[in-house]
């Protein structure tokens, strides 16, 4: 195997990085004051994540460019950087190369996610629907309306037999609605024959129609976020709604769009709502889906719903958050309840996390470093699958063998520390999952004085 570090031997090469590090150091007001300041970011193939206000020199452009010129050499798609400036000059600067087990950082100084699961999830993208035995269409629903209204729209549409709805059961696991099946009686929209056809269909119907052969149910995986998201995201169902607080379910049948966002039949409502009701699933949100109208007829008759329900469960008690600003006490934020526990910013004097040891669903802990009281105080949370913690705490679980082992991922948060030890503690974390190590390579050079 070729190794990707020969590969990138310029951009090994600190000259190389020099027009970057003065940028992102053009305002050196650390240094100025004798202080060390520290950079961090990310360079692709197709782009940069930098932390730098303003327009960007022509020097500045040239030394980014040739950094995408070796990643496009060394086969690789992105890099991330670390740098600390000396006030004399003295630079480290370090260089991690991608690695499978890692999710890219959302913001661009932290190292990412590391996955300790190949294909693992956050529990809420793993919830499937609660059963609706008693869930019935709604009173709207009206299959003679619905039909009469399809075939004047549609007098010369050409529409799916009984074996190809049987079939497209089958295929997705489902018995459809009444109404859907009337909908592809009248119209099988069939997008590689006649898209004349098809685009009368959907002005029809009310949406981009999809053909009987593309109806699919919504997956919830698909929706994921990644874990630096969705690990501190929760879901839930209230009695009165009308949508299950779901990322997608074999009962959410998509058959359609707006050109962004998905219309589904829904055949697994929520206690409030009905079987065969029209929802809408946004393509900016991971979770949940908004009810469109009571029954396809509704929906395609026009009589569409005006008020968007709140589809969140990301708040008390599923969530807490624990800091200034937020709960005062961790005591606050103890609940059967609790699935996501993040501490922030406090000044005060650390928590312990003995209020919420052994609660049942507790699955995320995240905390700012220094927050924790003792964070060998973690192997009393026998649930969680995400732990974000600082490189210190994370070197105590390490030291005491305490790490536990019903993560499915886990970050190390940095906040006014040296970026550079970082990679050296996840590698030890990756270890205990026998997941691939990430490799860094550290570089030395001189900036000179601060301006």
């Amino acid at each position: 195997m070729v190794d990707q570090r020969l590969l990138l031997s310029s951009v090994c090469d600190f000259a190389t990085w020099e027009p970057v590090l003065r940028l992102m150091l053009a305002d050196d007001s650390e240094r100025r004051a004798a202080r060390s300041a520290r950079v961090a970011g990310r360079i692709s193939q197709t782009g940069w994540s930098l932390a730098h206000r303003g327009s960007m020199s022509s020097t500045a452009r040239i030394g980014v460019e040739d950094v995408q010129r070796a990643l496009a050499r060394g086969r690789v798609q992105e890099i991330a950087f670390r740098a600390e400036a000396q006030p004399d000059g003295r630079t480290t600067l370090g260089l991690v190369w991608p690695c499978p087990a890692v999710e890219a950082a959302i913001g661009y100084p932290d190292l990412g996610v590391l996955i300790l699961a190949d294909g693992s999830l956050p529990e809420p993208w793993l919830r499937r629907p609660d059963p609706v035995p008693g869930a019935v269409p709604a009173p709207s629903a009206d299959l003679e309306l619905l039909e009469r209204t399809l075939r004047e729209r549609l007098p010369d549409a050409i529409g799916a037999t009984e074996q190809e709805i049987a079939a497209a059961e089958a295929r997705l696991g489902v018995t459809l609605s009444e109404e859907l099946k009337v909908l592809y009686r009248v119209t099988r929209v069939d997008w590689g024959d006649d898209f004349e056809e098809a685009d009368r269909a959907g002005e029809a119907v009310g949406c981009e129609l999809s053909g009987l052969d593309d109806l699919y149910g919504v997956d919830a995986a698909v929706r994921h976020p990644g874990w630096a998201l969705g690990a501190t995201d929760a879901v839930s169902t209230a009695p009165e709604a009308a949508v299950q607080g779901l990322a997608g379910s074999p009962g959410w049948i998509g058959f359609g769009s707006n050109g962004g966002d998905e219309f589904a039949v829904d055949l697994t409502p929520g206690p409030a709502g009905h079987f065969g009701q029209v929802i809408l699933v946004d393509h900016e949100q991971s979770l949940g889906a908004e009810l469109v109208a009571d029954s396809l007829t509704d929906f395609v008759l026009g009589r569409v719903q005006e008020k968007r329900r709140d589809r969140r469960g990301d708040t008390f008690p599923a969530v807490a958050r624990v800091g200034t600003g937020c709960l005062e006490t961790i005591h606050a934020a103890a609940h059967p309840a609790l699935e996501v526990l993040s501490i922030g910013a406090w000044d005060g004097t650390p928590f312990s996390l003995a209020p919420v040891a052994g609660l049942p669903r507790l699955r995320t802990l995240t905390a700012l470093p220094g927050t924790l009281a003792d964070p060998l105080e973690v192997a009393g949370l026998t649930g969680l699958e995400f732990l974000e913690l600082g490189a210190q705490e994370w070197r105590v679980l390490l030291d005491a063998g305490a790490v536990p082992r019903t993560l499915k991922a886990a970050a190390i948060k940095v906040r006014d520390q040296d970026h550079l030890p970082v990679v050296a503690i996840a590698n030890e974390i990756l270890a205990l999952w026998d997941r691939p190590q990430i490799v860094q390579a550290l570089l030395a050079g001189d900036l000179g004085p601060a301006v």
